[in-house]
């Protein structure tokens, strides 16, 4: 008996060492060349071959959620693989149903470009660019713990810690609003804007590496959305755009029908968030209107939208004792301001939920 579980041992020990030599060689030996990655018939990716898709994809500024980090455990790391692939591997099989695998869905950690490939991959994710602004940058994280992911209401913020590095003393943490929507469990999306001398949003901008791990804790808040069946209005400045834009993602995989505005202010074009997003779901959204303002716009910007502040948009728009339900977020000052002159417009102050950061 011995002597079978020390042959069986043997076997298993070549196996294995089998196995990382064709890793091994797979990875530094074979030289699979440039490839062409198509991504929803729009954007053509040239790429190095040989690596996995979910890492390539992650250097193009392209995150598919992923709760295990790329080591093949969790699953999450979906997306259609029309052309090019090869056939489904053992270790992709145990996560895709039926219907995926007749989909062409593929595990994208699983599966490594040694071909042009033809992919699909959520328009959300797609239209997702690391830096929105010249001062703003997008930054997703995959929650690796816990496994199940982090459940929040549309709204919430989190803590997000940086290390000690050349500008701190000690770690230091920052509260975020998750622009994110909440059916992604395993992926939160952070709209950070860089702030002189704030050294949270500072090494976001310029020390943060690809695949890094932070720590967050949260979620926390009480900025989310309520039952109610009235009109709603929303009203953001910058980052503020966050927690709405992540509201609005909700509403839309909820199929909510329900007359929404959102009125955003900002300075001048390249300023505007998730602009193209937005517009699309405006298309797209049932009863949904977007409406931006800028009030440092000159001739050269050809602007031809609303101009100002997002006060003179409740002025202009919202009629004498309206009763709506109204989401702000944003600085102070532009919040108190929207409170005062909805207070003047009858609407009740109960039904005006906000949420101000500095």
């Amino acid at each position: 008996m011995l002597q079978i579980l020390i042959g069986l041992l043997a076997i298993s020990t070549i196996a294995a060492v089998l196995a990382l030599l064709l890793e091994i060689a797979d990875r530094y030996i074979a030289d699979y060349g440039e490839k062409h990655i198509l991504i929803n018939d729009e954007k053509d990716l040239l790429v190095k071959g040989g690596r996995p898709l979910l890492f390539t994809l992650g250097e193009q500024g392209i995150f598919l959620p992923s709760a295990c980090g790329g080591k093949g455990t969790c699953g999450y790391c979906k997306a259609k693989v029309l052309e090019g692939g090869g056939p489904v591997l053992p270790t992709e099989t145990p996560y895709l149903d039926i219907n995926e695998l007749t989909q062409n869905v593929r595990i994208s950690c699983q599966l490594k470009v040694k071909e042009d490939l033809k992919v699909q991959i959520p328009e959300e994710l797609f239209l997702v660019k690391e830096r929105l602004t010249p001062d703003v940058k997008n930054v997703q994280f995959r929650i690796l713990a816990p496994e199940e992911g982090i459940a929040f209401k549309a709204g919430q913020y989190v803590q997000l810690e940086i290390p000690k590095y050349e500008l701190t003393s000690e770690p230091e943490f920052r509260a975020y609003s998750i622009a994110s929507p909440p059916f992604e469990h395993h992926m939160v999306e952070l709209i950070i804007t860089k702030v002189p001398e704030g050294a949270v949003s500072t090494y976001a901008h310029e020390y943060l590496q690809i695949n890094e791990e932070l720590i967050m804790r949260g979620p926390f808040g009480e900025f989310c959305l309520r039952d109610s069946d009235r009109e709603m209005l929303m009203i953001a400045t910058g980052s503020g755009l966050a927690p709405i834009h992540s509201m609005l993602r909700q509403m839309k995989q909820e199929g909510t029908i329900k007359k929404t505005t959102l009125f955003f202010g900002d300075r001048k074009p390249e300023d505007l968030l998730y602009y193209d997003a937005l517009r699309e779901l405006e298309r797209t959204v049932a009863d949904f209107t977007y409406i931006p303002t800028l009030s440092r716009t000159t001739e050269e910007d050809h602007w031809t939208g609303e101009k100002g502040r997002v006060t003179d948009l409740i002025k202009k728009y919202i009629p004498d004792q309206s009763s709506i339900d109204v989401y702000i977020c944003g600085v102070p000052a532009m919040v108190e301001s929207c409170l005062e002159l909805l207070t003047q417009k009858g609407v009740p102050p109960e039904q005006i939920c906000f949420d101000k950061f500095e």
